[in-house]
Order: C-alpha cells, then structure tokens, then sequence
C-alpha cells in the first residue's frame, strides 16, 4: 500500500501485511497449525518469528489478496474454521493497514489429531 499525504508517502510491505494475516490466523480456534506446503517442507507451528509461514499475499496501492495454507484441528467443521478465519485475517488486516482486502483464500493440507500426533500429521506433509 502506498499513500501520499501532504506530510510523505506511506508504504505497507506485503511482509508486513504477511504478518498481520499470520498473527490473525494464530488467534483463529480450530487452526492446528499452518502449512509451509510441500514446496517449503516440513509446516510449523505458529510462531513470532515464523507468523509468515503458510501466508503469501499480493498488496496493491488499496487493495490486498491473501491465501493462507492451514492445517484445521480434528473434530472441528472445517468450512466453520474457515470461514472464521477469512472474517479474522479480513478484519485484521483491513483494521491494522487500511487495505481493502478482496479475498482470504484457505488450503487446507491436512488434519492435526492430537497435539503428540499433529507433528506426525506434519511430517507427513513434508
């Protein structure tokens, strides 16, 4: 994003708005983790030094789209996370940057069973 006024230009780097997305997706209940995808090997939790993990985003001058890549909890209705989760990451980013964002897109990769199987569910994924 970038925004002149009478002071100077703002700029919002899309690693900045990566971040926000990522911190929100970690406040969401029922996302186990975020996924890395196969490309980037092995998912990890959430952390924060690693909130862009699972996040990729295109930021325009006003505008921002998201994709998030997730692994959902076991015994949760997926579609109800997901759509928590875009309304969550939406609101955020819009509240924290100003964007208006288009589109929160979720690929779920996998299903976290317990918290000593979700790593295997990881691994597996790598």
């Amino acid at each position: 994003m970038t925004e002149e006024l009478q002071t100077g230009i703002i700029r919002i780097s899309d690693d900045v708005v990566a971040t926000i997305a990522g911190l929100a997706a970690l406040e969401t209940p029922g996302i186990a983790a975020m996924s890395g995808g196969i490309s980037e090997g092995l998912a990890k939790r959430l952390s924060g030094k690693n909130v862009q993990k699972g996040v990729s985003v295109e930021v325009g001058q006003l505008e921002a789209a998201i994709d998030l890549r997730i692994i959902v909890k076991y015994g949760i209705p997926i579609q109800e996370v997901c759509r928590q989760l875009q309304e969550n990451v939406r609101e955020t980013v819009t509240n924290m940057t100003g964007l208006h964002v288009v589109e929160v897109n979720i690929k779920v990769e996998g299903v976290a069973f317990k918290e000593e199987e979700a790593a295997e569910e990881i691994a597996r994924l790598k």
